[in-house]
């Protein structure tokens, strides 16, 4: 049997297998072309940072200064009621989150000991003027019978000191009488504003000492005397004034712009978020079917006069470093730190004092991590 045609195919046949997997090994390279591999690290090498940018430009702009704040209940809207008297609470007319009044009557304490001594001292005055009615007319008698020389002048002085003693004990039973008509009558408490209840923090048959201080029955909040506690960055506060006009919004009414005027600016103060901030308190303008509650956040912004002309850039673009705020201007493809004076903004822009030149392309957003 002749085995060479067999042999030749079987070669034949293995070649065209490795070209099938080795499809490089028929690629011829020219004599000044890199391998592939080469080429395409060489690629990744160079590849290059596609920077957001902007044009420092000047235009007009209505600055704001922006602060997160807190709706608090002003100075006399929140009133803690309690009673002046000891008793036990015989009835509680309010719950949390009820309306009420001025004058409304929300919770009443038994009265059956104050009025025992009520009438106890209504027994106490009437018998107060009947030694009184006795005592004129005894110190009566005494002067007549003194002028007819019947009775000594001792007489007639103890009658006239007694007389007295009994005017006093009538003027000081009627006291006695004020004093425990008003503790029968402070048994009903009533509201002293209106507004709506907050919390109520005791509960009928309770009993109630006041030997020390009022115990508190329920804490009102009039939501018609509000205010905004805004809180004002140390690098801001120069630039607010005691009637300054301001907008805010709360979470709730998100789309809602609500009004408020600068009233009160603490000169004290407080740390928060690792920054100096100045509480600023804005008495606002309520909105009817737009109701606002103690506590609410809220993010305000005070108003400060236009500037025309202004040279900015866009907010993002500034960075603030421990010492300095500063930006990032794109020269010559690369990202330069330089540091800038920024003044007010609108949220968008920001008005730089000084630091850069109109037409410089400054970096927008966190380039840190691409550096």
């Amino acid at each position: 049997m002749n085995r060479e045609p067999f042999r030749t195919g079987i070669l034949i046949l293995a070649f065209f297998v490795s070209i099938a997997f080795n499809p490089g090994c028929g690629r011829q390279e020219s004599p000044g072309e890199p391998p592939a591999d080469a080429a395409e690290a060489a690629d990744a090498s160079l590849g290059t940072t596609a920077w957001e940018t902007a044009a420092v430009e000047r235009r007009d702009i209505d600055p704001t200064i922006r602060a997160r704040g807190i709706i608090k209940p002003s100075v006399g809207s929140e009133v803690k009621v309690g009673s002046r008297v000891s008793g036990i609470v015989s009835r509680l007319h309010v719950k949390t989150g009820d309306r009420v009044t001025k004058g409304q009557l929300l919770a009443e304490l038994d009265p059956t000991e104050l009025q025992a001594q009520l009438n106890q001292a209504e027994a106490t005055l009437n018998n107060a003027r009947a030694q009184q009615d006795y005592a004129r007319l005894d110190v009566e008698r005494k002067r007549t019978l003194f002028q007819e020389n019947l009775v000594s002048q001792n007489e007639r002085d103890r009658a006239e000191r007694t007389y007295e003693v009994a005017e006093s004990s009538v003027e000081q039973a009627v006291a006695n009488l004020d004093y425990a008509r008003i503790q029968v009558r402070h048994t009903k408490i009533n509201s002293p504003i209106s507004g709506v209840v907050a919390s109520v923090t005791t509960q009928e048959g309770e009993t109630v000492a006041a030997s020390f201080s009022a115990p508190t029955f329920v804490t009102i909040i009039d939501l018609d005397r509000l205010e905004v506690w805004a809180y004002v960055d140390e690098t801001d506060i120069g630039r607010v004034k005691v009637g300054q006009k301001a907008i805010f919004r709360v979470e709730t009414y998100s789309s809602t712009n609500f009004e408020g005027t600068v009233t009160t600016i603490f000169p004290k103060a407080e740390i928060l978020e690792g920054g100096v901030k100045y509480v600023t308190i804005l008495q606002i303008t309520l909105i009817a079917d737009r109701p606002l509650r103690p506590e609410m956040s809220t993010r305000v912004m005070l108003l400060l006069e236009k500037i025309p002309n202004a040279l900015v850039v866009p907010s993002d673009a500034i960075h603030r470093g421990e010492i300095e705020k500063f930006v990032y201007v794109l020269q010559g493809g690369s990202p330069v730190r330089r540091a800038v004076t920024a003044g007010a903004g609108d949220g968008e822009v920001t008005e730089i004092l000084a630091g850069l030149e109109e037409g410089e392309k400054v970096i927008i957003g966190d380039i840190e991590s691409k550096i």
